[in-house]
């Protein structure tokens, strides 16, 4: 791992994450970029090490993020609009962070000859229907325009990492559903087969430090994952919370949701590399010779499927029973 790295939306529920898993190791700085002073001072308290800067600034901010680099060896760009509903209702909003923001932050790390730039996307960027997946698909264009750009041999690697829904991470509905188990009130979903991948924080922090540490410029990499109903997912947190007759109450579908959702679609994997638990996606490096774009075209046809939630490892509500309970936010709850 390198000396100094920067966590961009150091503050969020990766960031922390991350943060946590680099104070074990040998990092002598960690910077974590954000602009809530808040949560900078409630993180300060409660890690206390003195290895561990922070800088007040947003990734709308072309200045403030470039001050922040000087030195940095690894960034980790995890500053983003992550909620469905509100980009949907400010998608302008979607686009300044997630968008020009990305762009602020990989122009100002190559300009500082970062060695290495990871940026974190969603599986709601295939297929995407809704402002937030729209605007991560740009900023994944984004990034492999600049690796295009730099090519193999640059002093900086720019690389992503796509993933589904990191559960009990901020404003996801594992901790919406104990809130609401808690507070006797009935368990809402939107359509109780609807499936989602399910990725614990510590498996979105090994998918990440295996981008760091096997990126090509301009590789996606994306982590298998297993996946579940919403309805499973719903029984599974009644049982575990000792209310198995705990209501469950279907509110039908949101603003810009699907029925599953999609980590890598049939013509990426036609290109990709199995490495076991990940797929490597390569960067399309062709460069502007539209002869190969629109005259001469591809020979590759794909012969497989949408890697999506619904053909992914399908998990049983003991299956997702026990995954929750290897989770550290949930054996707190249930006392150990």
């Amino acid at each position: 791992m390198y000396r100094c790295v920067l966590i961009t939306g150091g503050t969020g529920s990766f960031g922390r994450t991350f943060l946590g898993h680099l104070l074990e190791g040998d990092v002598e700085e960690v910077r974590v970029f954000s602009r809530d002073e808040e949560k900078q001072d409630m993180l300060r308290h409660a890690v206390a090490d003195p290895r561990v800067r922070y800088h007040i600034g947003d990734v709308r901010d072309a200045e403030s993020i470039r001050r922040a680099m000087h030195g940095v060896e690894g960034v980790f760009h995890a500053a983003a609009l992550k909620q469905v509903p509100s980009c949907e209702f400010f998608p302008v909003e979607a686009i300044r962070t997630n968008v020009l923001g990305s762009e602020n932050v990989i122009r100002a790390a190559i300009d500082a000859g970062v060695k290495r730039v990871v940026c974190l996307s969603t599986d709601k960027a295939v297929f995407p229907i809704n402002a937030m997946g729209m605007s991560k698909a740009l900023m994944e264009k984004v990034a492999q325009a600049a690796a295009r750009e730099l090519g193999d041999g640059a002093p900086t690697t720019v690389t992503m990492v796509r993933y589904g829904n990191v559960m009990y991470s901020r404003g996801s509905v594992i901790p919406l559903f104990r809130k609401q188990i808690a507070e006797g009130r009935p368990i809402t979903v939107t359509d109780p087969g609807m499936t989602r991948f399910l990725m614990p924080l510590s498996a979105s922090v090994e998918l990440v430090e295996f981008a760091m540490t096997n990126a090509r410029q301009g590789d996606l990499f994306v982590k298998k994952s297993p996946a579940s109903t919403i309805g499973d997912l719903a029984v599974a947190m009644t049982g575990l919370f000792g209310v198995p007759e705990h209501p469950v109450e279907s509110i039908g579908w949101r603003h810009g949701e699907k029925l599953f959702e999609t980590l890598a679609s049939a013509r990426e994997l036609v290109s990709a590399d199995d490495m076991g638990g990940y797929f490597r996606i390569p960067l399309d490096a062709r460069s502007l010779n539209y002869a190969k774009y629109f005259a001469e075209g591809s020979a590759e046809v794909a012969t497989v499927e949408d890697y999506h939630s619904h053909n992914t490892e399908r998990l049983d509500v003991d299956g997702v029973t026990a995954l929750l309970r290897s989770l550290p936010e949930i054996r707190a709850e249930l006392g150990g």
